[in-house]
């Protein structure tokens, strides 16, 4: 199976294929502080696996992460998206921000349209954000979006996360956009 990844556009930033392209930045999130909350630190070696693993993911679900690039200085801001691989209770939004990005609005501005094209284009229901309990940054963004915190979720590697259940679309077409962003 061959997928075409979309691109998507927002105001501020450009959700593209994950790409070799992106090995080095990915490299410096996963050495740094700011991979705490999604399983901690990598070395280059395992760095290279998961970016093919989130190629990959594309690949065998027809969805996945898109890299998050800044329209006003081009630089790599993250990687957003949908997440679902083996092992978790069910579609995810998910929300990786890199150094000097963050405080500016862009996971949530990146993570509505990645919910936006799962709604619209993939037709889920519903989605979750699995959110380490100390993060406390991640959950604001969550809040923001208008997902409500909807249990916990233990998982083999990453512990118990908190389930942030997000709007469906039905909810958001009565509630507009405007009452959640």
């Amino acid at each position: 199976m061959t997928v075409s990844i979309p691109t998507l556009e927002t105001d501020r930033l450009i959700l593209r294929a994950p790409a070799l392209a992106d090995f080095e930045a990915l490299c410096a999130f996963y050495a740094s502080e700011r991979a705490t909350f999604v399983g901690g630190q990598m070395d280059a070696e395992k760095v290279w696996r998961h970016l093919a693993l989130e190629i990959g993911h594309w690949q065998m679900l027809g969805y996945g992460r898109w890299t998050v690039e800044e329209k006003s200085s081009g630089k790599t801001a993250g990687i957003i998206g949908l997440w679902n691989p083996h092992g978790w209770p069910e579609p995810e939004i998910g929300w990786d921000l890199f150094e000097g990005f963050g405080s500016k609005g862009y996971a949530t501005e990146a993570a509505i349209a990645a919910r936006s094209y799962a709604y619209e284009t993939l037709g889920w229901t519903t989605a979750i954000s699995l959110v380490d309990p100390n993060n406390h940054a991640s959950a604001a963004v969550a809040k923001r979006m208008g997902a409500v915190l909807d249990g916990t979720f233990t998982h083999d590697r990453f512990g118990e996360v908190q389930i942030w259940r997000h709007l469906s679309p039905d909810d958001l077409a009565s509630g507009g956009m405007e009452a959640y962003a």
